[in-house]
């Protein structure tokens, strides 16, 4: 939010929620109608291809959010360092509304002008002068806006709603309130209602035009340079002609320099260039992949999972674990993930945090629970988890992770004695349960419906793996996973752990990172439980603190 709204800054349809999508339905069934069932002539191909265009749009942008997580986390070619936060992830979270929005106004505008019906597929002419149209008075006119909007009664009430982000992700482009969009299309509207007035438009144009301002803007924000070097060696004037993403990124941390839209030429003409341009593009094309101090394996539980990591749909990693119903529509790409994983995958970095002196990244296995318990995936996630450490071993890193910060109880004498070989320390923590009158139950996945229907009115039941227990009683207490909360200097928190609350991390997550705080030079993966007195010491010392009490 802008630190003083100005008039309308929320979208018209912000009470709608999830639901805003509805708005839609009436052209949606209006253009298939026409196309499917009316008549001949009333046929439209590009009214109905509207629809299927505005969910391209929304598939290109999560591509590009995806990308640039991904590759901000390696640190490859990364341009600015600050954190992100969940703040960052809340406020734009709304970045499909100026799809929905430009959506309605294709439909509006085509019902509105009779020559912007039966748009032929190709017009060379057209491509020509939306190009021509764009360089022209759009970028002009843009650029002079934006100096304007940086104007300190504007820029309190719209546009430092934008500036919000210092470490931009390719979808900050687009956060901007509702009086700012409405500007912005009409600017962009320019080139393609003056094609449809001179005849010369076609699907093939809008289509271009759109997704190019799509890709621009994008690129522009993801907060790595992509742009090689040697596009302006083999010509050198481009560098007038198309910004880069530390060009703009200079116009994120300066806020007075480096207006353009996409062509740095109006910024040269009118003496706004950031002096610092043409030094961090090459500095950010030298930096290379980062090496962390700490590295976390964790692997994906189910197959929904993929689109609450980090890399995946940033409003739903971004709240403890959850199905969504909607999710469910995904399913092609959902299988298609799923599939491939059991045949071929590779280890890839998630997340990366700082804390203190420590940089840390999470690398995600890929495979999932439901593969790890079929015929021959056991053997191939422990695989996988070889393969990350002799990777981690080569960067000088080590893996680590923590058994259990509790007393175990335990109702099988096989399992007792198969973690007790395994304990390094205070093997007192481990109890063989000879009856079921303890109060508080470390369980795991494979905790049966009787076991829990025979256990004590008030029994605690803590989880010690990612899958909570089905919740059977209302007179016991279900706790989530062994967590504490994070201390505030620990950045870069902007996704939640499967089950757990924001800023809360998993025991054998937050273990590593200490270990590393207090110099430990071994590899503590697997289940390994370590001193219940040292590793409170540690966590209390170093800022991490005890969760409320359970909840039932």
């Amino acid at each position: 939010m802008a630190s003083k709204p100005g008039i309308l800054t929320d979208w018209p349809w912000k009470p709608l929620g999830n639901f805003k999508f509805v708005i839609l339905s009436p052209w949606v069934i209006h253009s298939s109608y026409l196309y499917f069932r009316g008549e001949e002539d009333k046929r439209d191909l590009g009214y109905v291809l509207i629809f299927p265009f505005l969910l391209l749009r929304m598939i290109h942008n999560q591509i590009w959010i995806s990308l640039s997580r991904y590759q901000t986390a390696k640190g490859t070619k990364r341009i600015v360092d600050k954190p992100i936060e969940f703040e960052q992830v809340d406020r734009e979270s709304s970045w499909d509304d100026q799809i929905l929005f430009n959506g309605l106004l294709l439909c509006l505008g085509r019902m509105g002008v009779a020559k912007g019906e039966n748009l032929p597929l190709w017009r060379t002419d057209g491509v020509v002068m939306t190009a021509l149209l764009h360089a022209g008075p759009v970028e002009f006119l843009y650029y002079w806006f934006h100096r304007a909007l940086h104007h300190h009664f504007l820029y309190s009430r719209y546009h430092s709603h934008h500036h919000s982000s210092i470490a931009t992700e390719p979808i900050t482009s687009v956060i901007h309130p509702f009086a700012e969009h409405i500007v912005y299309f009409l600017l962009f509207t320019i080139p393609l209602l003056v094609t449809v007035l001179t005849e010369t438009a076609s699907i093939g144009s809008f289509v271009i035009y759109i997704m190019f301002i799509d890709f621009m803007n994008n690129m522009g924000h993801c907060n790595f340079e992509l742009v090689p070097k040697t596009l302006f060696s083999i010509f050198p004037p481009l560098k007038y002609l198309i910004y880069t993403p530390s060009y703009h990124s200079l116009h994120h941390t300066q806020f007075r320099t480096n207006y353009s839209l996409f062509m740095p030429i109006y910024d040269y003409i009118y003496g706004t260039v950031d002096k610092n341009s043409d030094s961090l593009y090459e500095n950010s094309l030298l930096r290379e992949e980062e090496v962390p101090h700490v590295v976390h394996l964790t692997h994906l539980t189910t197959p929904q999972s993929i689109y609450h990591m980090r890399l995946g749909l940033a409003a739903v990693a971004s709240h403890p674990f959850a199905s969504k119903w909607w999710l469910t529509l995904l399913w092609p790409f959902t299988s298609f993930y799923v599939l491939a994983t059991s045949f071929y995958g590779l280890t890839f970095v998630s997340e990366r945090n700082t804390f203190k002196a420590l940089v840390l990244q999470s690398w995600v296995l890929p495979t999932f629970n439901l593969q790890y318990f079929m015929k021959g995936r056991r053997e191939a996630i422990n695989n996988l988890i070889e393969a990350a450490i002799l990777d981690a071993d080569k960067k000088g890193v080590k893996v680590l992770s923590l058994g259990l910060l509790n007393q175990v109880v335990t109702l099988y004498e096989n399992e007792h004695k198969k973690l007790k070989s395994k304990v390094t320390t205070n093997s007192d923590n481990l109890v063989l349960a000879k009856t079921t009158t303890h109060k508080i139950w470390i369980v795991g996945d494979g905790l049966e419906d009787f076991e829990q229907l025979n256990a004590p009115k008030g029994t605690i039941f803590i989880p010690y793996s990612q899958f909570p227990p089905k919740r059977l009683r209302k007179d016991c207490y279900y706790h989530i996973t062994p967590s504490m909360m994070v201390p505030s200097s620990f950045e870069n928190i902007d996704s939640c752990e499967n089950w757990l609350p924001r800023r809360v991390m998993s025991a054998w997550r937050m273990a590593g990172i200490l270990h590393a705080l207090e110099g430990r030079e071994m590899h503590e993966c697997g289940e390994t439980m370590l001193s219940l007195e040292e590793a409170w010491r540690a966590s209390l010392q170093n800022g991490f603190l005890p969760l409320e009490i359970p909840s039932k």
